[in-house]
């Protein structure tokens, strides 16, 4: 197969069109567009081949055929990327009803050789390269042997699929099949344009406008497809430099709300910067209904450990494990390769040691940051009834007051003092209405009890 498959065995564009407007009109079918009008699709295939990708190039596919465009180009320069994602767009390109026609500008590495081979031709620049498709862990070793038997059978059906050499296709995936005359055992496959262009693989351009000449077209006849803001946003925050930033940032909100009463700025931040977290990846066939429930069980028993259940035991083991599962499930797809195993882990671990390393500081500095306070930004510790507040909630004044428990405390409950009712927490077990009890410590959103032996002094003093 060379160059001249499709629009070039039907002496270019303009003849297509022709015959088909006849075809139409003996069938009664809707015209063709007259030549003046043909419109080509060129459609950048470019950076990290990832799953945010796969959506804008479907949606490029699916105007094109609803505008009769005569082709679709698919301008790619790409190191590779995930497997997963690469399946996708080959789907989308095997289901679409138009010629398309891949040009190496000038790399298609990996994932962007299998995209690639999935159009019904391949052009390449002079000095473009293409193949080194082999899937690799995240140390950069090669996959087992599973995968990379998957993937060398994808790269085989796409080249029987187009009436090529399918050994040199697999060469490309693994080093241990030799191609006589192109490359051989031991080493992987990485053809040049020459070198592509010599096996029938390819066709070497020299530029875009003389690929267009090639196949017919006018250079005022192309149609530039471009990502719409929401595909541009979703392959932002899906990206792996990006997600393990809106982790941290979201963690950290919380933590701050945790760390201070109310509700503020701080927590509307890290619940924003967690939902565009599992939106992204929700959004490209990531996260599903699975990982959403996970993490909604997990920040429920969170919930439990933080307000109802003093210190840390199993309902805060369970919650933090239960969100860090959903996160790195969210981060994996159906056919994910050991590097994306690899990939969703690094990100899991950057994002705690951020969280880690920040809530320390935060932990140790926020309640004397007053400038936060006075901006508005953070609410301080103290809230009392001359500023309008009601005594539920946490006043550092109270700390030294005695009084009673009028209710069980397991550990949450309710004490007097005074003359006032008052939410607290046992500090440690539980105690029943009528213990005598003195505050001993407020700790941002609840006060802390403890058991006293005599109720000589219960009350203010």
């Amino acid at each position: 197969m060379n160059g001249r498959v499709g629009l070039r065995n039907t002496a270019g564009v303009a003849a297509m069109a022709a015959a088909l407007s006849l075809f139409a009109g003996c069938g009664g079918q809707q015209a063709v567009a007259p030549e003046d009008e043909i419109v080509v699709y060129r459609v950048p295939v470019t950076g990290v081949i990832e799953l945010g990708l796969a959506p804008f190039i479907d949606r490029s596919l699916s105007e094109a055929m609803a505008a009769n465009a005569a082709a679709v180009i698919l301008d790619i320069d790409t190191p590779g990327g995930r497997v997963d994602a690469a399946q996708r767009i080959v789907k989308s390109l095997q289901d679409a009803d138009i010629p398309t026609y891949a040009m190496v500008n000038p790399h298609a590495f990996s994932a962007g050789a299998m995209i690639a081979l999935a159009a019904d031709f391949i052009y390449m620049r002079p000095g473009s390269v293409i193949g080194a498709a082999t899937p690799v862990t995240g140390e950069g070793q090669t996959a087992p042997e599973k995968i990379v038997s998957a993937m060398r059978a994808e790269m085989r059906s796409l080249a029987e699929r187009r009436g090529l050499d399918p050994r040199v296709a697999e060469a490309m995936v693994d080093e241990r099949i030799a191609v006589e005359g192109v490359v051989e055992e031991g080493a992987l496959l990485t053809l040049t344009a020459v070198e592509a262009e010599g096996i029938g693989y390819a066709e070497i351009v020299d530029s875009f406008a003389d690929l267009l000449d090639r196949i017919g077209v006018a250079p005022d006849r192309v149609e530039d497809a471009r990502p719409n803001w929401a595909e541009g946003i979703v392959r932002f925050i899906t990206n792996p430099l990006v997600a393990p930033l809106l982790l941290s940032l979201g963690f950290l909100g919380l933590i701050i709300e945790i760390k201070t009463p109310s509700f503020g700025l701080a927590g509307i931040a890290g619940g924003t910067a967690l939902a565009l977290f599992f939106g992204g990846h929700y959004l490209v066939g990531l996260a599903g209904w699975e990982e959403m429930i996970l993490l909604s069980v997990g920040l429920v028993l969170l919930a439990i450990e933080i307000f109802v259940v003093p210190g840390f035991g199993v309902f805060g083991i369970l919650g933090i494990g239960g969100i860090l599962a959903s996160i790195y499930l969210s981060m994996i797809g159906s056919m994910s390769t050991v590097a994306d195993y690899s990939q969703a882990a690094m990100v899991l671990s950057a994002s705690m040691l951020i969280v880690l390393v920040s809530a320390w500081v935060i932990m140790r500095n926020l309640p004397k940051n007053m400038r936060l306070s006075r901006s508005g930004i953070l609410l301080g510790e103290v809230t009392g009834r001359d500023t309008g507040y009601l005594s539920s909630a946490v006043r550092g004044e109270l700390v030294g007051e005695r009084g009673v428990a009028i209710t069980d405390l397991r550990p949450a409950g309710v004490g007097r003092f005074g003359d006032e009712r008052i939410d607290i927490v046992a500090e440690e077990g539980w105690l029943t209405a009528g213990t005598p009890i003195q505050i001993v410590r407020a700790e941002g959103y609840r006060h802390v009890v403890r058991a006293v032996e005599s109720t000589e002094t219960v009350g203010r003093h």
